[in-house]
């Protein structure tokens, strides 16, 4: 690791950032989920389910789709962390997982409107989605390594910063060459490029091969510059027995470290709220303000700049001030914006009766509210989880971090069934998608209460040795 320098190492671990930010940017939130649910939603009403019954059963199927997702990723996180942290290793998992990456994504093609194989389509999207958050977690894992304690929170901030850059540049290029509208023509007025056909959605569809080529090329120099942090160790015996003992031995201790178990806590609960937002958000816009993919896709240039500025100021933030009290006004303000979210509807806002003309460009009141709070949950957002990883660094054992990571991953995805799970569910009951999204706003609240535990520094020193 001495022959390549610090700096070119922390450029090529903010490279998984830019790599892999499209699968969240163009398949999970902006172009693929609304264009799942608006064919989905079709689809069951040519099957004879009324409007409103067929967009809430297709909001409540993206639901349980990331439900299992979460479940999976919440089983298999802290046991692989111990395995890495057993081995010295994570370059090796990172490599398995980005082929689950791009297996996934590059499948999506598959998704056409009058062949919609909807447990396929959702298998795929399932088998990227763990790829992506299982490479994560071992990027994650590396972060403390890239640098002194004190630049910890800058090297996070502009790592997010970073990714959500890459999901813009993605997100415009997507939207000006290739998604398509109902009327068949891209952002800026052409038919898809590369003779891609209109009418079978080969435009939106290829955001799934496009998200894997986009990864592909961009983790060259993650490869390249990035190394383990140190020797590698022989793998034990029983290496996933050994493991899962150091996971249970782990996990009996956390009374101990009570600031870390309350981080754990809190967020589970605010994160799984966020994803929620990000999942539902243009599922939302799609099934309740009739918008079409392209114009989604517009808010997600808007979202996604917000975010990639606020990260990098919130980076600076952070380490000038701490993760905790950037984590708890950007908790304010996704808690603000939830409620402004489910306050919108085409003809009224926060109950107020509005127009639906238009009244900037094409846009109405409600369109324009809606930018608004979009905008508001990108900036903190991306600032948020940026916070989020450097907190988890402070409260963690320095010597079981990738265990500490794959411990954030099951905080995050044991109850990452919960946020759409109650989507899904209340949605299901009462045939609304603008009270299904409201149980994000309680996650919220819980999550910021559990924070009153948790100490901005972490555990003290002593707490780690007798962890050990």
């Amino acid at each position: 690791m001495a022959d390549i320098p610090l700096k070119k190492r922390v450029r090529g671990w903010m490279m998984f950032d830019w790599a892999s930010q499209p699968y969240n940017t163009l398949l999970l939130t902006f172009v693929f989920g609304p264009y799942f649910a608006a064919v989905l939603a079709g689809q069951l009403m040519d099957g004879g389910l009324a409007e409103g019954a067929a967009k809430a059963q297709a909001q409540s199927t993206w639901g349980w789709a990331l439900t299992v997702s979460g479940l999976a990723i919440a089983i298999l996180a802290p046991i692989l962390g111990a395995v890495a942290d057993s081995s010295g290793r994570r370059l090796p998992f990172i490599w398995f997982f980005s082929l689950l990456y791009v297996v996934g994504a590059g499948g999506l093609w598959l998704a056409a409107p009058d062949a919609f194989n909807v447990p396929l389509i959702l298998a795929l999207f399932i088998v990227g989605l763990i790829g992506m958050e299982f490479a994560t977690i071992f990027t994650n894992a590396m972060l403390p390594d890239l640098g002194p304690r004190e630049e910890i929170g800058k090297l996070s901030g502009t790592g997010w910063a970073v990714g959500y850059c890459g999901g813009l540049v993605a997100l415009i290029l997507t939207l000006c060459l290739l998604a398509e509208n109902e009327a068949g023509k891209t952002l800026i007025g052409i038919a898809p490029v590369l003779g891609l056909d209109p009418e079978a959605r080969e435009g939106t569809r290829s955001v799934g091969p496009f998200s894997a080529l986009w990864y592909i090329v961009f983790m060259v120099p993650f490869f390249l510059w990035v190394r383990e942090p140190g020797p590698h160790r022989a793998m034990p015996p029983r290496v996933v027995g050994q493991a899962l003992a150091d996971l249970k031995r782990t996990i009996s201790k956390l009374p101990k470290s009570p600031s870390l178990t309350a981080y754990l806590a809190s967020s589970m609960l605010y994160r799984d709220a966020l994803n929620g937002m990000y999942t539902f958000g243009g599922v939302y816009a799609v099934l309740v303000l009739d918008w079409t993919v392209v114009d989604v896709g517009v808010f997600g240039i808007l979202a996604v700049i917000a975010g990639a500025i606020s990260a990098f100021l919130g980076g600076r933030a952070d380490s000038r001030f701490g993760p905790k009290p950037v984590i708890v006004c950007c908790i304010v303000a996704l808690m603000l914006a939830a409620i402004g979210i489910v306050s919108i509807a085409q003809d009224a806002i926060f109950g107020m009766p509005v127009s639906t003309d238009a009244v900037l460009g094409p846009f109405s009141l409600s369109d324009l509210a809606f930018y608004f709070c979009g905008c508001i949950v990108g900036a903190a957002g991306g600032t948020l989880q940026a916070a989020s990883r450097t907190m988890l660094v402070r409260q963690a054992n320095p010597e079981r971090m990738t265990e500490a990571f794959g411990l954030y991953a099951l905080a995050g995805k044991a109850t990452s069934f919960l946020a759409p799970l109650l989507i899904a569910v209340v949605t299901t009951v009462s045939e609304s998608q603008r009270i299904g999204v409201t149980p994000v706003i309680g996650l919220f609240l819980l999550g910021l209460i559990l924070l009153l535990w948790v100490k901005p520094e972490g555990e003290d020193e002593e707490v780690w040795a007798s962890a050990t």
